[in-house]
């Protein structure tokens, strides 16, 4: 196995180390896991798009308002 140094604040230090009965080191390679898990799964399903980046940004900016405009209505 591989040693990694990671920095994190001071203020999430203290709060790590209120629960010294968490394996920290298993906490961060599990989410370490899932993120790999996340970006392998969006990378297949993705490479068969044909949608652009244009394409993705416009129709992201037409479900934003389309959902700006249901909370303004409520």
């Amino acid at each position: 196995m591989v040693t990694m140094t990671l920095a994190v604040p001071g203020e999430l230090r203290s709060k790590m180390e209120s629960f010294p009965e968490i394996n920290w080191s298993e906490v961060a390679r599990q989410a370490f896991s899932q993120k790999i898990s996340d970006l392998e799964f969006l990378r297949k399903f993705t490479s068969k798009s044909t949608l652009t980046e244009e394409d993705a940004l416009r129709l992201g900016a037409e479900v934003s308002k389309k959902v700006a405009a249901r909370h303004r209505g409520k």
